[in-house]
């Protein structure tokens, strides 16, 4: 019997990233995801994404890579 996941692939919209998939955890209460990515503003930074209302994962914004 497979333990019961709350891990989903969402599809990123917007920003460097837009169209990859990337898995979330729907049980973290921090919604946002911070992937690295040299295609943002900052290569070797993040590039930021949150859910908005619909559920959609959209780019918030890049960040240096010592940002976090």
């Amino acid at each position: 019997m497979t333990e019961p996941t709350s891990t989903v692939e969402v599809e990123l919209h917007g920003g460097p990233l837009d169209g990859e998939h990337v898995p979330v955890d729907l049980t973290d209460p921090d919604p946002w995801t911070a992937i690295i990515s040299d295609h943002g503003q900052y290569p070797g930074g993040r590039s930021l994404y949150a859910p908005d209302e619909a559920s959609v994962w959209r780019w918030v914004r890049d960040l240096p890579w010592d940002a976090l």
